[in-house]
């Protein structure tokens, strides 16, 4: 292991959140030395004898961030609006794209030397011919929902600068990560949770390709040492059809796996439905129109350039899955 001094610190944004906390603990096993940015609002449960020092801010606030990047050689910017559904979907927009705006100008006046973007495989389009690749970049106009849209432009943002002002970022596109630390939980962590406790009787005709997070951590540690300057990596796992990943998950908690298909077309009344309800209590729902429609594609991905440049690899998504329903389990989301 190479000492922390020599690699420099490294601060980590969304440090709090499943994918932050795991590159943060990730950078320190490679001998980094980090910092981890959150809002003071944050869920601290990611934090508990975290390896580093933690600051409190905002993406918002410039001022906390040229505080935070204060003697930081390298960044990973994690942070994200994580969210298929908002009452005003354009907050979501805003968030990841200013936010991303903000920190890279900061990055950018502080000298860093080094930056990992983590974008999403969302700003990439489905080939509906085999798992799809970086050469396929997703337009704005393209994007289903605002989620999908916002990392599109935050991305086209960030490859902007690296050509125009020299911004010396690494762009990471994780597939669907799952595992231990979902805290929120993510949409996929949900759908985990609500399979486990044998509320998911029945699935429609889609997949995903799912990745443990720990293994997307360890791929922004190889992007921060390997990856080329503008360059996109896809750091995903495996692919997997909803219908399998429900019978999975019904494997390990010894349920019934479900059977029953349903079409897409008659459930979008129903998800009407549940985002106007979410509309007056405040949580997101299980079901929305974009997620219907993302539902269409199956997203299926391809890690072959990361495997090749970087030295990436991902365990079996079954793993992930298994990790991931323990970790539900201790911190009583599962029976």
């Amino acid at each position: 292991m190479v000492l922390a001094d020599s690699r420099g610190l490294v601060l980590v944004t969304g440090v709090s959140g499943f994918v932050g906390a795991a590159v943060a603990r990730a950078l320190v096993r490679a001998g980094y030395a980090v910092r981890g940015m959150a809002r003071a609002s944050s869920d601290r449960t990611n934090l508990a004898d975290f390896p580093g020092d933690i600051v409190n801010g905002d993406l918002r606030d410039r001022a906390a961030l040229d505080a935070a990047l204060a003697g930081v050689g390298r960044l990973a910017h994690v942070a994200a609006d994580y969210r298929l559904w908002a009452p005003d979907p354009e907050e979501i927009v805003r968030n990841n794209r200013e936010g991303t705006r903000n920190v890279m100008a900061a990055a950018l006046q502080a000298g860093v030397g080094r930056i990992v973007y983590t974008s999403s495989v969302a700003t990439i389009a489905p080939d509906p011919a085999g798992p799809a690749d970086e050469t396929r970049p997703l337009d704005e106009a393209g994007a289903i929902g605002a989620y999908k849209r916002s990392k599109v432009v935050a991305e086209r943002l960030v490859e902007t600068m690296v050509a125009e002002h020299g911004l010396p970022a690494v762009i990471v596109n994780p597939s669907t990560p799952i595992g231990p630390g979902d805290v929120k939980p993510t949409p996929t962590g949900r759908i985990i949770v609500e399979a486990a406790k044998g509320k998911m009787p029945a699935f429609v005709d889609s997949g995903l390709n799912l990745v443990h997070v720990e293994d997307v951590a360890r791929g922004h540690v190889l992007a921060m040492e390997k990856g080329a300057i503008g360059r996109r990596y896809i750091l995903g796992g495996q692919d997997a059809s909803l219908q399998a990943i429900l019978a999975e998950v019904a494997r390990q908690v010894d349920r019934k796996a479900p059977t029953i298909e349903l079409p897409r077309g008659p459930l979008m009344p129903l998800a009407w439905i549940a985002e106007n309800l979410a509309r007056f209590t405040g949580r997101e729902p299980m079901l929305t129109r974009d997620s219907l429609k993302m539902a269409k594609h199956h997203m299926y991905f391809s890690s072959a350039r990361a495997e090749a440049e970087l030295g990436y690899a991902a365990r079996p998504w079954t793993e992930a899955v298994a990790e991931a329903l323990d970790w539900f389990r201790a911190h009583g989301m599962i029976a």
